[in-house]
């Protein structure tokens, strides 16, 4: 597909920040041309007054949770952490089924790209419903139109048997992946925490990742209770440069230091730590990449973006605006290793086509000393109008191109009503 992106404002780069008024050639699914003023000869995408960006990369998530948002609550109210993965979250996964698996990954791409997400750094988990469940998900993605890296989260809570079965999973996905099955999506070897897997199932996660090419994504020291993590990821030799450690929250000095010297990215997820109570991820500490994540709490970079900083801010007032630029630059930097693509996250010549165009002229000068002002103080989801993923508009004038939204939304809430009530069961 050519297109021709004219009239706009575009952000070629946000760590260091470049903007500039630039039109931008598209075709077959790369960008191929920058320049102040190109000829109109073909299909066009009148951008004037707009400001257009890299699509933004979710380096954590959870697309099962899409279906949870007002999902009823019947038990006691959980007092820790643990009692909230064991009362909402396990309990979420384990009824989980292959229609409800797709309704979930449906939504969050749908909703991921049209607040301008673009990829998906997504763990999975439905331990009655492994075998097959990655590519359930690669398909519904593929279906709306995103970029992805999947990944099932292996663990013992459910028994060895389960254990194995999930590793199996990212086995054969990693499979369909290097043949080529789902363009768009990529492969990685996911587990849950290094509280909840045995030695051996460790060693198996960390070998089939070692072995594959690919990274090991984890939740690491979320809290208190998988303290210690690093050290023992470390000495299952489960960290490297390809490593996604998501939250990173209850980590020490030196163990930060340890994980920029196995070149591990963080995730960092700000509102799922503080609606899980978790703690504050010790940001100061680390000065190796952190990325951003949403931990499936919907896929609004922008308002990850916002709470991150904010809660930065109050720590240390001298850190400024420019710090979710840099967050999110991180988050690219990973995703463009993930598909050996070293210029996804840039708008630049040979750079993968993945731009998202904002409605948004601005009510005071927008240029890279001042862009992350306005990301933080102006733009929204809400000003997301079009979406481009390898090159192809799957959002266009903030509606999506590839499904009905509509009829999405009422299979979404059939399939949440039979979630909820295999959840009452459990």
């Amino acid at each position: 597909m050519s297109l021709l992106i004219h009239g706009a404002t575009v952000v070629t780069s946000l760590s260091p920040p470049v903007v500039a008024r630039l039109d931008v050639q598209v075709d077959a699914g790369r960008i191929v041309a920058l320049s102040p003023s190109l000829d109109v000869g073909g299909p066009s995408l009148d951008a004037t007054g707009c400001l257009v960006i890299p699509g933004n990369v979710n380096a954590h998530m959870h697309a099962y949770s899409a279906l949870a948002r007002g999902m009823p609550y019947r038990l006691a109210p959980p007092s820790n952490f643990h009692e909230i993965l064991e009362r909402v979250w396990w309990r979420l996964d384990r009824a989980l089924d292959p229609d409800s698996i797709r309704a979930s990954a449906l939504v969050a791409a749908s909703e991921a790209l049209l607040a301008g997400t673009t990829t998906l750094i997504d763990h999975h988990a439905s331990p009655n419903a492994i075998n097959g469940s990655l590519e359930i998900i690669a398909r519904a993605f593929d279906e709306v139109g995103i970029r992805s890296a999947l990944c099932y989260e292996v663990s013992d809570r459910d028994g060895a048997e389960r254990a194995a079965a999930g590793v199996k999973e990212n086995e054969r996905f990693l499979n369909h992946v290097s043949g080529g099955a789902f363009p768009l999506a990529r492969g990685m070897v996911g587990a849950h925490a290094a509280f909840t897997l045995s030695d051996n199932t460790l060693a198996d996660c960390a070998a089939l990742a070692h072995d594959a090419g690919v990274g090991l994504h984890i939740h690491v020291a979320e809290d208190a209770i998988d303290a210690g993590a690093v050290r023992r990821l470390a000495d299952a030799g489960a960290l490297d440069e390809r490593t996604l450690a998501a939250h990173a929250v209850h980590v020490t000095s030196d163990e930060a230091a340890l994980l920029l010297e196995r070149g591990v990215t963080v995730a960092h997820n700000p509102r799922s730590n503080m609606n899980n109570g978790v703690g504050r991820t010790p940001l100061g500490v680390f000065s190796g990449p952190v990325a951003l994540g949403t931990d499936g709490i919907g896929s609004d970079l922008f308002e990850e973006a916002r709470a991150g900083f904010f809660r930065r801010h109050e720590e240390e007032l001298s850190v400024g605006p420019a710090w979710a630029l840099d967050r999110l630059a991180a988050g690219a930097d990973l995703a463009g290793r993930i598909f050996d693509e070293p210029l996804l996250g840039t708008i630049a010549a040979g750079a993968p086509a993945d731009v998202a165009v904002l409605d948004y002229d601005p009510p005071t000068p927008l240029e890279a000393g001042s862009l992350g002002g306005h990301w933080i103080f102006g733009i929204t989801g809400a000003r997301v109008r079009d979406v481009l993923v390898g090159g192809e508009l799957m959002v266009r004038d903030r509606r999506l191109t590839r499904v009905d939204e509509g009829a999405l939304a009422a299979t979404a809430r059939k399939e949440s009503e039979r979630l909820w009530a295999r959840m009452e069961a459990l």
